[in-house]
């Protein structure tokens, strides 16, 4: 068996398969992509190569800034609401009563498609019928917001159900890194006199900070590229209030057949995300981890 794994064209041959999929599913459409953005393009018809005039326009197009400004927005509030879920971790990982209970709750929105959770949430924001609406009138407000209707409240009244959605998915990658942690450690700081606050601040976040670091690039990355649930809840509405990157290229792309300026903002997201990546990843790498043994 070693014999057989030490075998170079034998480990290449196990991989090929993978490498093809790769390859076709998404580096071959990268390229694609890249490649559509210099065309003038319907979708359908004969292409037109402009070269980067699709990108030139790009730069002026005050509709895609404001949909990157809300694609940014929402990913500085995920990152904050990793703090939330970080701390919900931190306290089923202390080994509560009940804490297996309340892990399996957190993952139920995991369980729902995103059609599902925003037809539930466009009910909670109705404006008349809506849970959220006849709270507030039960407690003296006679005029509740029209939540999915007022240009300045809309996106942050989608980013709820977007970061509701999503928080089983983060508490169980920090609940499991917790959990990984040797008790002794903790049992030592005890010992010693630590409070609960400097046992989690001195001793679990450090040892966790690579799965910190990994959760903060997953909240980015997903942020960026968000499009789902927006698209239910408002496509993008009222008056481009809730649009983001990635449902603007949509719309450009399969609504009004410009699929060459469609793709050169895919594209333009493309390396916007890996950019990022690249920030969040030197930003965050200490001297320790640069060390080498």
């Amino acid at each position: 068996m070693n014999k057989i794994m030490s075998d170079k064209k034998i480990i290449a041959l196990y991989t090929l398969p993978a490498l093809i999929l790769l390859l076709i599913l998404i580096y071959v459409p990268i390229v694609l992509t890249g490649y559509y953005g210099l065309m003038d393009w319907d979708g359908i018809g004969p292409m037109t190569f402009i070269g980067l005039d699709n990108y030139k326009a790009l730069i002026s197009d005050n509709l895609f800034w404001n949909s990157a400004y809300h694609s940014l927005l929402l990913a500085i509030f995920s990152v904050l609401s990793l703090i939330i879920y970080l701390a919900i971790s931190l306290v089923l990982a202390s080994q509560i009563k009940g804490a297996d209970v309340f892990r399996k709750i957190y993952l139920i929105p995991m369980l729902l498609s995103s059609v599902a959770i925003a037809q539930l949430w466009m009910r909670i924001y109705h404006p008349s019928n809506g849970v959220m609406n006849r709270f507030l009138t039960s407690i003296g407000i006679e005029n509740p917001p029209l939540w999915l209707s007022d240009t300045s409240l809309v996106l942050f009244a989608i980013f709820v159900p977007i970061l509701w959605q999503y928080a089983g998915f983060y508490i169980i990658i920090y609940y499991a890194a917790l959990r990984n942690i040797p008790n002794e450690l903790v049992e030592a700081a005890r010992i010693d006199g630590a409070t609960p606050f400097q046992i989690a601040y001195k001793i679990k976040l450090p040892l966790i900070s690579g799965v910190i670091k990994v959760t903060i690039v997953l909240a980015v990355i997903g942020s960026l590229k968000y499009f789902d649930l927006i698209y239910v809840m408002t496509d993008g509405g009222p008056n481009g209030a809730s649009e983001v990157m990635a449902s603007y290229m949509y719309k450009l792309a399969f609504r009004t057949n410009d699929f060459g300026y469609g793709s050169a903002i895919g594209f333009f997201l493309l390396i916007l995300i890996l950019l990022v990546t690249y920030l969040i990843r030197k930003l965050t790498t200490s001297r320790e981890d640069n060390v080498q043994y």
